[in-house]
């Protein structure tokens, strides 16, 4: 295999069984609870009243040991304590930017390490979570694309981040307080947009993402989540379906030469394929669009011809484009865009109709920003012409 042969991951869906042993209780949907408290000994006629009954402790009040958990019989609680655990990931370092923006580094099962980014902002707070331990892809601009795929999270691992987070937001509402949502939140937002591509985890982030989505706990809309791909096509459609979140594609070019070398996975499906699966999303609408992520590389890919081509092939799908300077990292072979050619650049877009907001980096002093991510024990120093090698950038 050449250094420019897109790495893929075959999709396979292989049934969640229930392990030997203890069983963590965060991770499992309510199907898997109630078949998990049922094999214990619950009986059948108090399953519901159970199932109910913990998940409110785990995720709406974050409860996390069993002797709290006082609506419950004391011959109950030691049952629970004696066939499940309440495990999340471990927070090992946190670090905070200048502008608030929170790091989290955390390792998993396996002794592994993932990074979560929690940016907060005057009317919302967002948690950049991630999906996988590296990444298969190998987006040239993207840290995160320079480590090598390790495995992919659990449910448990995934929804376990956004636990973690409103830990250290001390966000859980006092136990004995109602599930309805009271005013505003600081973990308001998913963003699934950290480490990792999402759709080659679908069963993991679906089942991950029911729990974060159900009403009787952390109780996020599906519109304040957002799963980002960089076009894993054969699973769009299936997002809609099973999970129902907001869509996001990492773009980024406007031919499929230059895609081809930014975002590899565009040799196997391409520009025309991915726009034509995007065009039958089936919850595509007005009042549900497609975001378009667009990463501003200098010389690469920010010219007017860029951005009217860009027009030209979105056409016809409600859209918008977020741009997104490009956050540099040790060895990365790219600049950004100069920003009077960014402007250039949405006003083009903005005047042919669509919304092309450009972001604002956030974190980046503490390598927090898009495309920065990549975990400690992995952050190796390469060289440009290391990287530039490997990608197959001259």
């Amino acid at each position: 295999m050449t250094a420019t042969t897109p790495i893929t991951q075959d999709l396979v869906t292989i049934p969640r069984k229930l392990p030997e042993g203890p069983v963590n209780l965060i991770g499992l949907t309510r199907p898997l609870l109630r078949e998990a408290l049922l094999t214990a000994g619950t009986p059948e006629k108090q399953i519901k009243m159970r199932v109910n009954q913990l998940w409110q402790w785990l995720y709406h009040w974050g409860v996390r040991d069993f002797e709290s958990m006082t609506n419950l019989a004391k011959p109950y609680r030691a049952m629970l304590a004696e066939n499940f655990v309440i495990a999340l990931p471990e927070v090992v370092s946190k670090q905070v930017s200048a502008d608030g923006t929170r790091k989290y580094l955390v390792r998993i099962a396996g002794g592994h390490e993932v990074e979560v980014v929690y940016i907060p902002e005057a009317d919302r707070g967002t948690l950049c979570i991630s999906s996988q331990v590296g990444c298969t892809l190998t987006c040239s601009f993207c840290h995160t694309g320079t480590q090598k795929l390790v495995r992919n999270l659990t449910p448990g691992e995934i929804v376990g981040q956004i636990m973690l987070a409103r830990d250290d937001l001390d966000e859980w509402p006092a136990p004995g307080t109602g599930t309805g949502v009271d005013g505003p939140r600081f973990l308001s937002n998913i963003v699934l947009m950290g480490m990792g591509e999402p759709l080659y985890n679908f069963e993991g982030v679906r089942d991950a993402m029911k729990i974060a989505m159900d009403g009787e706990g952390i109780a996020l809309s599906r519109r304040r989540i957002t799963l980002s791909t960089s076009g894993v096509v054969p699973e769009i459609a299936r997002a809609a379906e099973e999970i129902g979140c907001q869509l996001a594609v990492s773009f980024h070019a406007t031919t499929d030469e230059v895609r081809d070398k930014l975002v590899p996975i565009n040799k196997r499906w391409n520009i025309e394929t991915l726009l034509n699966t995007l065009r039958e999303y089936p919850r595509l609408s007005n009042s549900e669009r497609i975001t378009f992520e667009y990463v501003m590389l200098k010389d690469v890919n920010d010219t007017d011809d860029d951005a009217r081509r860009l027009v030209t092939l979105i056409k016809g799908i409600p859209a918008k484009i977020n741009l997104i300077p490009f956050n540099e990292w040790p060895g990365a072979p790219y600049q950004r865009s100069d920003w009077s050619r960014i402007e250039k650049f949405a006003d083009i877009i903005y005047k042919a109709g669509y919304a092309s907001p450009i972001r604002t980096p956030r974190g980046e002093d503490i390598m927090a920003a898009c495309g920065q991510l990549k975990s400690a024990t992995e952050r190796a120093r390469k060289s440009r012409a290391q990287i530039a090698q490997e990608t197959g950038l001259s």
